[in-house]
């Protein structure tokens, strides 16, 4: 049974940082790409950001080019978003999933139970 575990959300100012992280387990963590997909209140779950089975490959959303930061330890089975210069809109659930690799992750087939991440001005 594939499990996903996030932590690392939490209330930050405006401009602040945060660094989410993504324990797997019941796969073959290295096997497969992960990322995160967020969900805020009144919308559709989105893609974030994608990073490929062995870290050569990564894809965000327009929105957080620049700002947000994937990155993964196969020795961990842990994938981590790395959060900078957050913005009120960035505050969401923030979901890990694991799956296919494609640029906006349609392949995810496993997720997580979310943690919330809020932004305030």
């Amino acid at each position: 049974q594939v499990q996903l575990a996030e932590s690392g959300g939490g209330l930050v100012q405006v401009g602040g940082s945060l660094r989410l992280s993504c324990e797997a387990s019941g796969r073959t963590f290295s096997s497969y790409a992960m990322g995160w997909f967020r969900q805020a209140p009144g919308k559709e779950r989105e893609f974030v950001a994608v990073i490929s089975s062995g870290g050569g490959m990564r894809n965000y959303v327009d929105s957080v080019k620049g700002r947000f930061t994937i990155s993964r330890d196969n020795t961990k089975n842990t994938v981590y978003l790395q959060m900078n210069s957050l913005k009120p809109e960035d505050t969401a659930v923030y979901y890990c999933a694991s799956g296919r690799w494609s640029v906006k992750f349609a392949g995810a087939d496993y997720w997580g139970q979310g943690t919330q991440v809020t932004v305030s001005s």
